[in-house]
């Protein structure tokens, strides 16, 4: 894609540049600027994550990665309000340095472009605590915020604890810790009060802000009304998911390391983000100040309350409207290089295997399975195996097989799938998934859909790509190949075997009856 600004329908409202437009926050925050009649332009080191969204006919698109200042000065130009959603939460050892760099580029490509206004999510920090005492992760997001506010450019540093909607993570820490142990001996951080608030609320007041007057370059805390320990919380979410309360008992001896680990074993958010997601409970978290409404006034009804919002958020879970989630954003650590072309790509080898089926099935209900895959629905194939390997990711840091679905039905480029992400999607025709576990290489699976020679006939393709890195990648492609004629050899049989039922369900009884499985 080019590094130029993909042309956006026409409008005459602010222009507003979106990073992180591929997250959980920045993915719901640029339809709600569109609606709000501002004009939107998304910079993303790979653009073509957001080529599936909703919106994204509606936007204007530039590649830029938050390090380099030629390609963020490019996404600058012309831009009136700014937002910066980019942090690097699990982002390694070296991630405060990172974030640092990244907001002093970010700050000074702002000012020299003559962006009128910078607007920044950052952490709520708790008052009085020195900054050496706070998690790396909120100190982080505490000096980002000073660095925007220190750029000449008037700034809104937003401050937020725990945000509650569908997707987040936060949510899905509290979701799964308490739909999955009724009896919890849980960290000491149960018992910190914090401030939470509702993704609806955070959404609102970043809309708002990009209209504060010049004047007013600041931080402002935004929470929800309700000011609860983590403890509380899991109680009202059990209440309003018709759970039994559920027994929490404290214990001082699991540190935010171990808990994170806890956390990693019971849920789907990987110990890289619970750490700092639990590190930044070790300290109360309360709203000091709701000044933000004297500029974003509130509606009736809002904010909304720790209740309402996890009823919404709930709601739209089980109903399978999550727009975005905490893992629609990319992995740090993790490849993202496309699918190489040449089978000699980089010098070296790309093995492969490839499993090939004629099947007596409609192209469209084979798409339909191979759409489906992951998630509750598995892989088809020997799922001890994949549990096995799953673990064994999170064992070592990875995200494991247990990051599901956002839909349970349709996929689009950027979605996470269990420890893969949608690399391309061709309705109808191709999915390919590139592989966000830890390996000594780089990994894809392909599949493909084409009519067959004759009507109510599909040609199924499928191909696993690896291309080692070093040695130690040679023998594990070599070490884990005999067991490829049992699980890809099995997914794509059972792939099409699921197809010919779904297709036989689909149809009439008395024609059902006339077409012979195969």
């Amino acid at each position: 894609m080019s590094t130029a600004p993909r042309a956006a329908a026409p409008g005459g409202g602010p222009l507003c540049l979106v990073t992180g437009a591929t997250g959980y926050i920045g993915g719901r925050l640029v339809p709600e600027l569109l609606a709000a009649g501002h004009r939107v332009r998304c910079a993303a080191r790979s653009p073509g994550k957001l080529r599936d969204h909703p919106w994204a006919a509606e936007v204007e698109t530039v590649r830029a990665d938050a390090l380099d200042a030629d390609s963020t000065a490019r996404a600058m130009r012309g831009v009136d309000v700014a937002y910066y959603l980019v942090h690097g939460l699990g982002g390694g050892s070296n991630f405060e340095r990172t974030d640092r760099e990244a907001a002093r580029v970010f700050a000074a490509q702002a000012r020299a472009a003559g962006v009128r206004r910078i607007v920044y999510l950052g952490g709520l920090t708790p008052a009085a605590v020195p900054a050496e005492r706070l998690s790396p992760h909120l100190r982080s997001r505490t000096e980002v915020g000073r660095v925007l506010l220190d750029s000449g450019v008037p700034t809104a540093v937003l401050r937020a604890a725990v945000i509650i909607g569908s997707g987040s993570a936060s949510f899905e820490m509290l979701r799964y810790l308490t739909e999955r142990l009724p009896v919890m001996v849980t960290p000491g951080w149960v018992r910190t009060r914090v401030q939470p608030v509702a993704v609806r609320d955070v959404l609102r007041y970043l809309v708002g802000s990009a209209r504060l007057p010049a004047e007013v370059s600041r931080t402002f805390d935004i929470g929800g009304p309700d000011v609860v320990t983590y403890r509380d919380m899991m109680r009202r979410y059990a209440a309003v998911a018709g759970l039994n309360r559920r027994l929490i008992v404290p214990v001082p001896i699991l540190t935010p390391a171990l808990s994170s680990h806890w956390v990693g074993l019971v849920t789907p958010v990987p110990a890289s983000i619970a750490r700092p997601l639990a590190e930044s409970l070790r300290h109360e978290v309360v709203c000091a100040e709701h000044d933000i409404a004297r500029y974003v006034p509130d509606p009736p009804g809002a904010p909304v309350g720790l209740d309402r919002a996890l009823t919404l958020a709930l709601h739209r879970v089980r109903d399978a409207q999550v727009a975005t989630r905490w893992s629609s954003a990319s992995v740090p650590g993790v490849p993202s290089d496309p699918l190489p072309t040449d089978p000699d790509w980089a010098g070296g080898s790309l093995y492969c295997d490839v499993r090939e089926l004629h099947v007596r099935v409609r192209p469209q209900a084979l798409w339909q399975v191979v759409e489906g895959v992951g998630g509750e629905h598995g892989w088809y194939s020997f799922p001890l195996a994949w549990a096995v390997r799953g673990r064994l990711d999170r064992l070592v840091g990875g995200v494991g097989l247990r990051r599901g679905r956002r839909d349970a039905r349709h996929l689009r480029v950027g979605d996470s799938l269990d420890f893969w992400r949608v690399e391309e999607i061709r309705p109808g025709r191709l999915l390919r998934l590139r592989a966000e576990m830890r390996l000594p290489g780089l990994a894809w699976l392909e599949m493909a859909v084409e009519p067959g020679d004759v009507p109510g006939r599909a040609y199924y393709r499928q191909r696993a790509l690896f291309h080692p890195r070093g040695l130690l990648g040679h023998a594990y492609w070599w070490g884990v190949s005999p067991f490829h004629a049992v699980v890809f050899g099995g997914m794509a049989r059972n792939i099409a075997a699921a197809a010919v039922r779904r297709d036989l369900s689909a149809q009439p009884a008395s024609t059902a009856r006339r077409t012979p499985p195969g």
